[in-house]
């Protein structure tokens, strides 16, 4: 080893060793979780837009929302529905935008219906999750 990488080894070790110290600096994170959160949603309505053959956005709208991911959910639950009611078993998301004004929640999720399991991570079986929505008093198309 030559001299010259043993300064970059140092340098990037003395690198490492600077942010995990930063790293340990950072504030503990807020004991409370989601769960703990108030939780009194209001579904307010779901407008559907055919975009391009399989591909569907689904507008939701809700008060009492904890975060963005119950908002997500309520998107999911109306794309699942709609899968089922077009006769698709699948459904894959491509996209949630989520937005907050005057205490209202809006949500702009984007899927694409299959009849067949479509490739990708983020894929929901449409009868496990209308069930789940159901189960979960999240209501559906």
């Amino acid at each position: 080893m030559t001299l010259g990488t043993r300064h970059i080894l140092s340098r990037a070790t003395f690198g490492a060793v600077a942010l995990l110290g930063l790293a340990a600096c950072e504030p503990e994170a807020d004991p409370a979780t989601r769960a703990d959160a108030p939780f009194n949603p209001e579904y307010l309505g779901i407008e559907t837009a055919l975009l391009d053959g399989d591909l569907v956005s689904f507008r939701v709208k809700m008060k009492g929302a904890r975060d963005n991911e119950d908002v997500a959910k309520y998107g999911e639950c109306a794309a699942a529905q709609y899968a089922l009611i077009r006769g698709y078993g699948f459904a894959r998301h491509v996209r949630t935008n989520v937005d907050m004004r005057g205490g209202m929640w809006e949500g702009d999720a984007v899927f694409v219906i299959s009849d067949a399991l479509p490739e990708g991570l983020r894929t929901i079986d449409a009868e496990v999750t209308v069930a789940a929505c159901e189960e979960n008093r999240i209501p559906t198309i």
